[in-house]
């Protein structure tokens, strides 16, 4: 009998091919390392570009998140596929071996425009790359806003990602579209002025010293005027967030901006299985948690870009003391507390009297000076809150853990996020930072004082109603991010919608 050449069995069709193109920075490659995990746990081939350094940043948890995929494939194969990295070298523009990014980078020099300067030589390497290798698409960063076009050129649809807010760029958007330091006169430089921030779904005010001024720097204002511009002309964005978290501006985006975006969040928690310490400080301080009450500590970390002034470890560390809370302070260089380095730190200009004794073995507060779990500390039953900077990463990973925050923003998309987190969600309270910074521009800040910091630690982590009703809200937000993250959650039917659309569209195109 012959058979019905519909019964002939079909080719399955190759994967989806994904290209990941993160900027070299930390805060950018570690949530799209995740992101690119993710998509490869449901069957998308997924590559990383970027350069030999940064490579080596993401290089542990791209070989971990491989590892568990390789554990759940059969033998037959099918299920998660292994991430690829790709580097191309950094362009030579003048800075020292081994300097490929801001990390790297002093405020203030001519190293800052080198660094710019490489961002823009990046283009070339990235359009070879599109054109050998073909992807169906690519999550570019959004600071390479040359990648829009870049990616047009070569008929690859170009996903935006930059690791913020929907909430922080939506507030971007009306600073670009309703300059409220267009009509003010140029003597007029009071950073307490109110700058309100139009057509949001709620009203938004910032101090004028909160948000960026683009008659102090043009070149950012200018920068995010492009960024901005080659998001809308992209084929969509993808966020690191989760419905529950900000719905307003999810409705906001694809209403009223009519902006095409996709939440993918909380990344840290679609990639749980890959918390691991990885240093021997982090076993340090984990086994050092273990010994805690439940909620007692604050965990203190300001990221990896942001710099304290020595008045301004000064005062934190005054405001630890007056705290009365056991700690952990991330607090970048050196060896952590407890070592035999410790007398020479003790001497240190800026750390006030007592507070040696404090960090002591035995003490109430442990010092890391190199890389920490923040995941795995943040997600430690001792730990009852978070003294951060509010970069949007540290703010999910607390968000997910339930933890609520202290927060002191520096700069960038901070002060939105402070915002959020406090006014909208009623989750942290602030120490009351109100200087904007670019994190180039080398700028003298308010020093903010040890009793504010200690009063906004005793208002998240004391016994009061308010302490409690903070509690309870970041509880109960950390239950919607898990749920988000999971089968059936908001973000897991985004991802898989953005991978259907983006299969859809390779059937077109190939037909």
């Amino acid at each position: 009998m012959a058979s019905n050449s519909n019964d002939v069995q079909q080719p399955e069709p190759l994967a989806l091919h994904i290209l990941f193109f993160p900027y070299i920075a930390p805060g950018h490659l570690i949530p799209a390392a995740d992101m690119a995990a993710l998509f490869a746990s449901r069957g998308v081939k997924c590559t990383i570009l970027t350069t030999p350094v940064n490579a080596a940043v993401i290089r542990s948890a791209v070989d971990r998140a491989n590892d568990a995929a390789a554990a759940t494939r059969g033998p037959a194969g099918g299920g998660a596929l292994a991430i690829q990295i790709s580097t191309v070298p950094f362009p030579d523009v003048g800075l020292p071996p081994g300097v490929e990014s801001a990390t790297g980078i002093s405020p203030g020099t001519d190293d800052v425009d080198r660094l710019m300067e490489a961002h823009r030589l990046l283009r070339e390497p990235f359009g070879r790359f599109l054109a050998d290798h073909r992807p169906d698409a690519v999550v570019a960063d959004s600071f390479y806003e040359w990648a829009a076009d870049a990616a047009a050129e070569h008929g690859v649809p170009r996903l935006t990602f930059l690791g913020a807010s929907l909430f922080a760029r939506a507030c971007v958007d009306s600073l670009l579209r309703h300059n409220p330091f267009e009509l003010a006169p140029d003597d007029d430089d009071d950073p307490d002025a109110v700058a309100s921030l139009p057509a949001l779904p709620h009203r938004v005010e910032f101090r004028r010293g909160q948000v960026m001024d683009p008659r102090k720097n043009r070149l950012e204002w200018e920068h995010h005027q492009a960024v901005n511009a080659a998001d809308q002309r992209s084929y969509g964005e993808v966020f690191n967030s989760f419905a529950d978290l900000e719905p307003d501006y999810v409705d906001h985006y694809r209403t009223t901006l009519g902006r095409r975006v996709w939440l993918v969040g909380p990344l840290a928690y679609h990639a749980g299985s890959r918390m691991a310490p990885g240093a021997p400080d982090a076993e340090t301080c984990l086994r050092w948690l273990d010994e805690k009450p439940g909620g007692s500590v604050v965990y203190v970390s300001f990221g990896t870009l942001s710099r304290l002034a020595a008045a301004e470890l000064r005062e934190l560390a005054r405001g630890l003391q007056l705290s009365g809370k056991n700690f952990v302070w991330v607090l970048r260089g050196g060896a952590s507390s407890g070592s035999e380095e410790e007398e020479e730190e003790d001497a240190s200009p800026w750390m006030p009297g007592g507070f040696a004794e404090l960090i002591a073995v035995g003490g109430r507060g442990l010092v890391l000076r190199s890389w920490a779990p923040q995941r795995l500390i943040l997600n430690h039953s001792a730990v009852g809150g978070f003294l951060t900077h509010c970069g949007w990463n540290s703010v999910l990973e607390a968000v997910g853990a339930g933890v609520p925050l202290v927060t002191w923003p520096r700069h960038a998309d901070q002060f939105c996020n402070e915002k959020l987190v406090v006014e909208v969600h009623g989750i942290g309270v602030g120490v009351g930072a109100g200087d904007y910074d670019s994190n180039i521009l080398d700028k003298r800040r308010e020093v903010i004082g040890g009793e504010k910091i200690a009063e906004a630690i005793g208002r998240v982590m004391g016994d009061g109603e308010e302490a409690g009703a903070i509690r309870r809200k970041a509880k109960e937000l950390g239950g919607k991010a898990r749920s988000a993250a999971e089968e059936g959650g908001s973000s897991y039917e985004d991802v898989g919608n953005l991978i259907s659309e983006l299969m859809s569209r390779r059937r077109s195109v190939g037909a």
